[in-house]
């Protein structure tokens, strides 16, 4: 299976991860060899595909590799495969966090596959999920760290055992002590990123269990924190921006960061 079966004839390669080349078509871990069964998603950062071995799922991520042009960007992917895998290792020991199951070279990273599918708006979840859903942010946020991106509902798994799980700590916040993590700035930094986890969270719950919101977090879920707004002001202009460009070098229109292969 290709992960260009899908883009290669259409979409350049600059705006592959992986450029003009496929996801591997096995992989190799300490657990056990895993062959590739579906691509999830294969955009401008990275490859996503589902891997399949004896007795367990995968999920294999490959950083970006290609260049851009003449540009190298070889380096974004290693960065993200470092820091996500931190993350990942980080909370392994969180039930909402699919385990970690090592480094796939420089630019790739892999854990357990969850059973499930992405939350959906409207999808009325067991009484208990967002009790689950805030247990598990509340942990990463005692560990120093920020989520970041729940705004996307599709990074939340609805477990086939009802439960939540979070994916995908590409953009998460974590800065160690060592690194500065504890200066005042960036401290007031990451309590920011940690209250727009809660600001998306109710956001999350009025778009799929309402009917569980008291009418004060009913109306707190509508009441967009500044340094959300302040975060769309600067980063709207260069998402139109992006947009307009894809749409000119990009025929294919795809969800997403236009990479989406499976729905």
């Amino acid at each position: 299976m290709s992960s260009n079966d899908s883009f290669g004839k259409k979409t350049p390669a600059c705006l592959l991860a992986l450029g003009r080349s496929q996801m591997p078509e096995t992989v190799s871990l300490e657990s056990g060899e895993y062959r590739l069964d579906k691509i999830f998603k294969h955009d401008f950062f990275a490859a996503t595909g589902r891997y399949v071995g004896d007795n367990r799922k995968i999920v294999l991520k490959i950083g970006r590799k290609a260049w851009f042009g003449i540009v190298p960007l070889g380096w974004i992917g290693r960065w993200h495969a470092w820091h996500e895998s931190s993350c990942y290792s980080a909370l392994d020991d969180l039930v909402a966090v699919p385990k970690f199951l090592g480094r796939v070279g420089k630019h790739g990273l892999a854990h357990a596959y969850i059973e499930g599918h992405p939350l959906r708006k409207g999808e009325r979840v067991s009484d208990d999920f967002f009790d689950r859903l805030r247990d598990a942010i509340a942990a990463i946020h005692e560990r120093g760290m920020a989520y970041v991106d729940l705004e996307k509902c599709e990074n939340v798994i609805v477990g086939d055992d009802g439960q939540p799980y979070l994916i995908d700590f590409q953009i998460s916040w974590r800065l160690s002590k060592g690194f500065g993590g504890e200066l005042f700035p960036i401290r007031l930094l990451r309590k920011r990123l940690q209250q727009s986890d809660w600001y998306h969270i109710r956001k999350l719950q009025r778009r799929t269990r309402p009917d569980q919101m008291s009418e004060a977090d009913l109306k707190a879920s509508y009441h967009k924190p500044f340094y959300v707004r302040a975060h769309g002001y600067m980063t709207r202009p260069i998402t139109k921006l992006r947009r307009r460009i894809l749409n000119k070098i990009d025929p294919v229109q795809k969800r997403g960061e236009r990479g989406r292969v499976n729905e």
